[in-house]
């Protein structure tokens, strides 16, 4: 526990603490625009540098241990001199449009060098060459913002393992982008929108959807319906203020009602119709594994363990990098797309419109549900189905153009019958929710009772350790699952594309057996997508896992089954689970992808 004194304070850390992360300790704020918490300390950009007595040269606070008896010093003429000429130097370079950016007022390096005092930029020279890359249908990059500070490098290689962008060159001429300086489009990139959430400028950011989902809007031929994600009633609140983790469900549906929306739904419908499939594909797996002659359905399922498939670039990830894996994917389709396909459907012809007609656009906490969408197996309505997807950040951008005063709202409710839903549904927004989920209704599918655990939380499986499990044994199994009587059911929950490799791997080595995995592309899950406010730290990812646990327990139904409009669909509509119209509409099929 060394003790030291940071401008005069003294203070005392555990042993491995860094000066910046001392200094905050005592209330002291470093600027910083390289550093990621508990992800990236590379001193890059040195603009948290500091004095320390007996030191020649100024040091990076964020990489330099505190150590017994330090001196430091953040705020002498030295530092702030220094800090100045960084970021001076990186604006001299930086071709911003900042007047135009959509990071403008949300920008890291404008914030830090309006703390530090700058009003002129004494340096004047090349700018970095502008090459703007739209070949995905989620992100966007311009390297012209680009300041080299290579958090996204880290974020795609260290956390997702993906490897899509690496600095290229040196010096002036570098530039972060894929290999050769490639497209996004020409190498292997998930679109899962983590390198825009932490790019401190508005170098890599999503395909903007706002234009076209306003030119729907007014489209008097459209009927216009929107669906939120679960994770977007957690975060929204934050572009307008808001703490994170400040649930805004009823503000938000009714700010949607005022944007012209001819009815404001929630994906959460779908998220419980995603359980009610993807639970009774999980029991078919099982019994075809387990059962001499197999299920005893007219359809094959695929191999266990069986893997959630509600994220779409972790679907890109395994196409790409364990495409003989894909059998083992969930043959369910994400809930934004069950919902677009049921919204072209069954609500068309509840209110008597062609599927044509009906303009789905969708709210998600990802950028890669914009890759989703267009994917060209998603049309089984007969015309593509979903529209548009637009990020929370895009969302609240369009709330404020709108001039809607989002704090002064009342609270609404989503429109019937695709807004209601459970909290099984709130709570695919986690890390383990999904799998919380799915164990809630085929559990009591299974035995008559509720899941075994306080509150129906699976304790094991919650929290942001990159890789969990849990396991069940049947007890007295019902007659039609007798055959799972004595089973010890292991699932495995995994988030960040990092830690889904792992997994993947023990699987495929034989140190791991389980029988079903949920995996999420993004760390925390989706309360922590690529499409989320800027900054998402593991604070603001643990106070939005908080306030959906605490949607869920505010609910009279908690598990999907007891969804009384899902019932109500498949009575009207489906049939059955598993049924030939909900093979045709709610489920799908996965193909290897090259790797470049």
């Amino acid at each position: 526990m060394p003790k030291l004194t940071i401008d005069n304070i003294p203070v005392e850390v555990a042993d491995g603490t860094t000066v910046l992360e001392a200094a905050a300790k005592v209330g002291i704020e470093i600027p910083t625009l390289c550093y990621m918490k508990g992800v990236q300390t590379i001193g890059a950009c040195r603009v948290c540098v500091v004095e320390v007595e007996g030191a020649r040269n100024l040091a990076a606070s964020c990489a330099l241990p505190a150590t017994e008896g330090m001196k430091v010093r953040t705020n002498t003429r030295r530092v702030r001199e220094a800090r100045r000429t960084v970021v001076e130097l990186l604006l001299s370079e930086h071709d911003g449009d900042c007047q135009t950016c959509a990071r403008n007022e949300d920008c890291e390096l404008q914030s830090v060098a309006r703390t530090l005092g700058v009003r002129d930029v004494r340096y004047t020279g090349a700018k970095a060459p502008r090459y703007r890359d739209s070949s995905t249908p989620a992100l966007t990059r311009d390297t012209a913002k680009c300041i080299t500070c290579r958090r996204c490098v880290t974020v795609c290689n260290q956390v997702q393992g993906v490897a899509a962008l690496w600095a290229q060159n040196r010096g002036f001429k570098t530039v972060i982008g894929p290999a050769f300086c490639q497209e996004l489009d020409d190498v292997v990139c998930v679109q899962c929108g983590q390198c825009g959430a932490v790019c401190p400028v508005g170098a890599i950011t999503e395909q903007d959807h706002i234009a076209r989902v306003w030119d729907a809007l007014d489209d008097p031929s459209k009927h216009v319906i929107v669906q939120t994600a679960p994770a977007i009633r957690a975060a929204l609140g934050e572009c307008f203020g808001y703490p994170p983790g400040t649930r805004v469900t009823g503000k938000m549906a009714a700010a949607l009602r005022r944007l012209g929306f001819a009815a404001v739904f929630d994906t959460n419908f779908a998220a419980d119709l995603t359980i009610i499939e993807e639970g009774t594909e999980l029991l078919m797996r099982l019994k075809q594994a387990l059962v001499p002659g197999g299920n005893g359905h007219k359809h094959q399922y695929g191999p266990l363990p069986m893997f959630t498939s509600c994220s779409p670039g972790w679907i890109k990830f395994m196409e790409h990098y364990y495409p003989d894996m894909t059998a083992n994917l969930s043959t369910c389709k994400s809930p934004q797309q069950m919902f677009g396909a049921i919204a072209k459907t069954y609500y068309a012809q509840k209110i008597g419109k062609r599927a044509e007609d009906i303009y789905v656009v969708s709210v998600m906490p990802c950028t890669a549900k914009k890759f989703e969408c267009q994917r060209p197996e998603m049309t089984d309505s007969g015309v593509q189905d979903v529209d548009a997807v637009l990020t929370t950040r895009e969302l609240g951008r369009m709330i404020k153009q709108a001039g809607i005063d989002f704090a002064k709202l009342p609270d609404e409710q989503m429109d019937a019958p695709l807004g209601i839903s459970t909290g099984a549904a709130d709570i695919f927004a986690n890390t383990g929710g999904v799998m919380e989920a799915a164990l809630r209704t085929a559990w009591e599918l299974i035995t008559g009772r509720p899941l075994p655990f306080e509150n129906l939380h699976v304790k094991p499986i919650e929290g942001l350790e990159g890789v969990k499990e849990a396991s069940a044994k049947v007890t007295d199994a019902l007659p039609a699952w007798k055959f799972l009587e004595g089973a010890e059911l292991k699932v495995a929950v995994a988030h960040g594309l990092g830690n889904a490799r792992k997994v993947i791997e023990r699987i495929r080595s034989g140190q791991a057996q389980y029988h079903f995995v949920e995996i999420m592309t993004c760390p925390g899950g989706c309360i922590g997508g690529g499409g989320q406010p800027r900054l998402t730290d593991d604070d603001v990812r643990r106070a939005r896992i908080a306030a959906i646990y605490e949607e869920d327990e505010h609910r009279e139904l908690r598990k999907s089954h007891e969804n009384p409009a899902i019932q109500q669909l498949y009575k009207e509509f489906l049939g059955e689970p598993l049924g030939e119209k909900s093979h045709h509409l709610l489920h799908t099929k996965y193909a290897a992808r090259t790797r470049v």
